[in-house]
């Protein structure tokens, strides 16, 4: 089979996958109904293929908020003078090391990019602006809307299977 050919089982282990990362192979395998061992060399062929970007852990930020505060979540609109491919290339490039910047969306119409950023509070967001916007000459404006709840968070993309 083809590494980027999908068949039913392929969508499941995908679709589980991505609702909870942590569950054993066994586990996967039971739900899928496959054998650990294809389900292993199912999973590692979906790994392979560029499928599965990573595993990462979904931190609760009103649980995590009680030990060491809300912080500041803002999403930010930005708009370029020049919006050639080299000039959008250098703008991704430039916001891309940033830890605080979490996401970033080209997007149209309207802005160029809208960056989702996470940072310990205004200060830190002011350095940052101040780092990636301010001594940008090719950045013409900067729309910052700042989170006050956080009411729904998901990084599921929709497949064609249901669990």
């Amino acid at each position: 089979m083809n590494p980027l050919e999908l068949d039913p089982i392929d969508l499941q282990l995908l679709a589980r996958l991505q609702v909870d990362s942590s569950l054993s192979n066994q586990a996967l395998a039971e739900l899928v109904h496959v054998s650990p061992p294809t389900c292993l060399r199912r999973v590692k062929r979906l790994v392979e293929a560029g499928l599965i970007e990573r595993e990462i852990a979904i931190l609760s930020v009103d649980t995590l908020a009680q030990v060491i505060g809300h912080g500041l979540c803002a999403l930010v609109e930005i708009t370029l003078d020049r919006q050639d491919q080299d000039a959008l290339l250098a703008f991704e490039k430039k916001v891309a090391p940033e830890d605080a910047v979490q996401q970033c969306y080209r997007v149209s119409p309207g802005p160029d990019f809208v960056l989702v950023i996470h940072v310990r509070d205004m200060p830190d967001y002011l350095a940052l602006t101040q780092r990636l916007f301010t001594t940008d000459a090719n950045v013409r404006n900067v729309k910052s809307f700042f989170s006050i709840k956080r009411s729904k968070f998901g990084a599921a993309v929709p497949l064609p299977v249901s669990i």
